[in-house]
């Protein structure tokens, strides 16, 4: 499996490119990336961040898919309304499925994303996506619908809809409850996906940790469905398996499935 995530580096390794590149190994995929900004970034929070030139992240691309070719795309951090842009324009024509992941903010409250690039994700990434998956800060960003139940989790689906992705998963640990709870639906099926809640504090790097696992099963043969649930199942293990690192949060466990062993 060749799965290509089109993110931000994060010097810390919980999250970002490097989170993504440990879950397709993790998963059996060989994982290439292309890089859109370079962030100085710990357990603590993001001290600074500097996006690439537009050109830069173009020929990663067109590098990449040119001659390897890819099976599945993730999409994280994209900061700029040029570098949106400049990234749908290649996923425009691609055959395979694209997960987007609409990073807006770390998980520190670090804004990873100007204000005035929302609508380009709207109009121009958002339509490429076969599965697009918002946190609800994220879902508040891009449509205004505050989730504070399960019931809004519907509500803001469709509201994700509606800017053109396949399917929606609206990530619910945020919510309160025992259970994690997630929904994904296309506006007509609707799956919803329960996790036990881990009260473990290290979660840095969970939605990326995600998003690339939807990607990678995405790239072998599953349906989104069956896909977003193994997703889950794996994300769920490397929460519960997250570490100390540093004097902050730390990261969520990539390689927990070979340890287990």
């Amino acid at each position: 499996m060749r799965v290509l995530t089109v993110a931000g580096s994060d010097s810390g390794g919980g999250a970002g490119i490097q989170a993504d590149l440990k879950t397709m190994l993790a998963l059996g995929a060989h994982g290439m990336s292309v890089i859109t900004a370079v962030t100085a970034q710990n357990s603590l929070g993001v001290q600074g961040a500097w996006e690439l030139p537009a050109e830069a992240v173009r020929a990663q691309f067109r590098s990449v898919a040119d001659d390897i070719g890819v099976q599945a795309v993730k999409t994280g951090m994209l900061a700029t309304a040029e570098l949106v842009e400049t990234v749908a324009a290649q996923l425009a024509d691609l055959s395979a499925p694209v997960v987007v992941d609409p990073v807006g903010v770390s998980k520190h409250g670090d804004p990873l994303l100007a204000t005035e690039a929302l609508d380009a994700v709207r109009t121009k990434l958002l339509p490429t996506a076969t599965v697009a998956t918002p946190n609800l800060d994220e879902v508040a960003q891009l449509t205004g619908v505050r989730v504070e139940s399960e019931d809004d989790q519907r509500r803001a689906a469709g509201a994700v809809l509606t800017h053109g992705p396949r399917w929606a998963l609206i990530k619910g640990g945020h919510l309160p409850g025992g259970d994690a709870v997630d929904l994904l639906t296309d506006g007509t099926e609707e799956h919803w996906l329960r996790a036990p809640r881990h009260r473990n504090r290290h979660t840095h790097g969970t939605g990326c940790t995600l998003a690339a696992a939807i990607a990678t099963y995405l790239a072998g043969g599953y349906e989104v469905p069956a896909a977003v649930t193994a997703a889950k199942e794996y994300v769920t293990g490397a929460i519960a398996a997250g570490f100390p690192l540093g004097a902050g949060i730390g990261p969520v466990d990539h390689g927990w499935l070979s340890e287990r062993t």
